[in-house]
Formats: structure tokens, sequence, C-alpha cells
């Protein structure tokens, strides 16, 4: 067999997954956040040529939404799914986790409020949170409501903390507990069903 142009026998061919492109990017965020993320840079990070990362994803954007995607879905629904807790603490455990997880990364805010909520994963979450809500009693246009208005918390809450150091999360479990004892009182009350 012949010795490719160059002299150069070819290596052995590297595997990638779509796993590896959205950690190269998560790399990436951390570093420099959202502009930082490219599909040159994916590719060089995980040493490709950069149409090897137009296999796993047709352009930027949906890496970018992939990846957003994979952080919402970092959260942790187990101590949500204790049926034995009261569903405020519940729906305040996940909260809690989600914020830790986009914490953990500073680029997710950016990343995630820019675009579009809509992957697996987000409505994954947003399921969740919306049964939570119906399972303590409001109607299931006012859970799905409510669940958007969580998400929704989480996400202002770390968009307006971003210079702070530590987060504030005192106030921010003020902010979800006032937050938690108005749909206490809707379901209370059953106006989310008078609601338009």
């Amino acid at each position: 067999m012949p010795a490719p142009a160059g002299g150069r026998r070819p290596g052995p061919r590297r595997s990638l997954t779509e796993d590896d492109v959205l950690d190269a990017a998560l790399s990436l965020l951390d570093a420099g956040g959202v502009p930082a993320v490219s599909v040159r840079g994916i590719a060089a990070k995980v040493g490709v040529a950069p149409n090897a990362v137009y296999t796993y994803f047709p352009d930027r954007a949906a890496v970018v939404r992939a990846l957003a995607d994979r952080l919402l879905g970092e959260t942790t629904l187990d101590a949500a799914a204790d049926p034995g807790r009261p569903w405020w603490e519940r729906v305040e455990a996940v909260a809690l986790d989600l914020r830790a997880h986009l914490s953990a990364h500073p680029g997710a805010v950016g990343l995630v409020v820019g675009g579009p909520l809509d992957g697996p994963r987000a409505r994954a979450l947003a399921g969740h949170l919306r049964d939570l809500l119906a399972a303590a009693g409001l109607p299931r246009t006012g859970a799905a409501r409510g669940a958007r208005l969580l998400i929704a918390h989480v996400l202002g809450s770390l968009a307006l903390e971003t210079g702070e150091q530590p987060p504030g999360t005192e106030q921010y479990l003020w902010e979800l507990r006032r937050l938690l004892d108005g749909l206490a009182a809707t379901v209370r009350t059953g106006s989310a069903a008078r609601a338009p």
C-alpha cells in the first residue's frame, strides 16, 4: 500500500462520539463563555478536522442547543421523587439542584438563556416540575405555567448573580420560597383554574 502524500502513514482512526463533542464544547464554554464555543475549537480540542464535528451536529447552533439541553438534563430528580416529602420541598430540591449545576459552569447561563429550551432533557425537566405541581393540586395548565415560572426564576436569578462571588444562595432561597408560597396559595384557592 503506497504511503499518502507527504510521506505520512495514516494513524489509527479516532472514534468520536456526540458526547466527546459536547464535552469539548463544555470545556470551551467553561474557559471562555459562549463565544468560545466554535466548531473549529471543538475539533481542535478532540483532535479531528472540523468536518468530523459536522457528522454529529449540522452547525454551531445545533451544538449550542444540545449543550444547553445537556446542562439542563444534569439536574438530579432523585430527591424530588420521594413521595414522603411535601411537594414544595421536592420542587425546591429540583430548583436548587438545577441552580447548582448551572452555577458550576460560568458560561451556562448565557448559553441556556440565549436559546430555545426545547430539547428532550429540557422538556423532561419541565415535565417533571409540571407533574409535581399538578400532583399538588394545580390544574394542568397552571402546573405547566408554574414549571415555566420556576425555570425562568432559576435562570433569571443566575443571570442577575453573574458578577457576585459567591452567588447569593440566601437571596435565591428567599425568592424561591416566596414563589412556592404563591403557588401554594394558588393550589389552596383554586385560582389557577380561573386564570386566563
